[in-house]
């Protein structure tokens, strides 16, 4: 028994029509999920805080040498090349280099008579030094010396000056008492004098002079000396002002002066006439 199962013929036409967009629809498909979870990964990532880590840097090769000197008659040994290789290999932490100290050429033998030339050479250098010094200090003591001669001097030459000065304020002073006491000698005298003409013409009559009108409205006061003669009669002859008497107080002065009357000087029994006999008048407001 053979069953038999018959498609519809519009079953039949579409199948064969959706084949080939079928075809060309399933890769689409596939690219665009693929997108799509791609996309949806990334952004996953970032907002949970991820970043790329940057590639880490390669340790470059470090070659280190190392510098040694020896004493020149011994050979510098040839480094091991196990040694080069392995500073040539790139090391995380280095150690630091170990530098040796220098070995110090041995020193040639010292010539004795340079040596010696130079010894003397040291001693002629100091001896010029020293006697530098010694010129130096010379030259100081001398200039020194001559301040203190100059200063000496000049000390002299002050007590020498105040000396004379104070020599010629004397002779001034005594000159001055000199003539001092001439002027009272001559002054005693004089009065001495006056005296004795006073005792031989003695004033019969004298009139005070009167005192200005103008002098007085001014209150003006002074005084007046008038000079003159007297005459072998006992009156007055040629009175005069002397200076220093006011304008105002000349005038009366001289009136009351002619109104003197003397007694007479008498020399070997005859009347003389008596030079410059004076008198001060004195103008006083009370």
């Amino acid at each position: 028994m053979t069953a038999m199962i018959m498609h519809s013929p519009q079953q039949t036409l579409d199948d064969f029509s959706l084949r080939p967009l079928r075809k060309h629809w399933r890769p689409h498909v596939l690219a665009a999920t693929l997108a799509v979870a791609l996309h949806a990964g990334v952004l996953a990532l970032l907002v949970a805080g991820w970043s790329v880590a940057p590639p880490a840097a390669e340790q470059p090769a470090v070659l280190r040498t190392q510098l040694v000197m020896l004493p020149p008659t011994a050979p510098a040994p040839e480094p091991a090349p196990a040694l080069v290789e392995a500073e040539a290999t790139p090391m995380p932490a280095p150690p630091e280099p170990v530098v040796a100290a220098p070995v110090e050429p041995a020193k040639p033998a010292v010539d004795p008579r340079l040596q010696a030339q130079k010894l003397e050479q040291a001693a002629l250098a100091r001896k010029r030094v020293e006697d530098k010094k010694r010129e130096q200090l010379a030259e100081q003591q001398r200039r020194q010396h001559e301040r203190q001669e100059n200063d000496k001097r000049n000390r002299e030459a002050e007590q020498q000056r105040l000396a004379q000065e104070q020599a010629q304020q004397q002779q001034q002073q005594a000159q001055r008492a000199e003539q001092t006491r001439l002027a009272a000698e001559r002054a005693r005298q004089q009065a001495a004098q006056a005296a004795a003409d006073s005792r031989q013409y003695l004033p019969l009559s004298k009139e005070a002079p009167d005192y200005p009108q103008r002098a007085l409205d001014k209150n003006i006061e002074g005084d007046c000396t008038v000079e003159y003669s007297v005459n072998p009669q006992g009156k007055v002859e040629h009175p005069k002002v002397l200076d220093g008497c006011h304008p105002l107080f000349i005038r009366p002065s001289l009136a009351a002066a002619n109104t003197f009357r003397y007694q007479p000087r008498i020399v070997d029994g005859q009347a003389v006439s008596v030079p410059a006999v004076r008198n001060t008048f004195h103008y006083r407001i009370k």
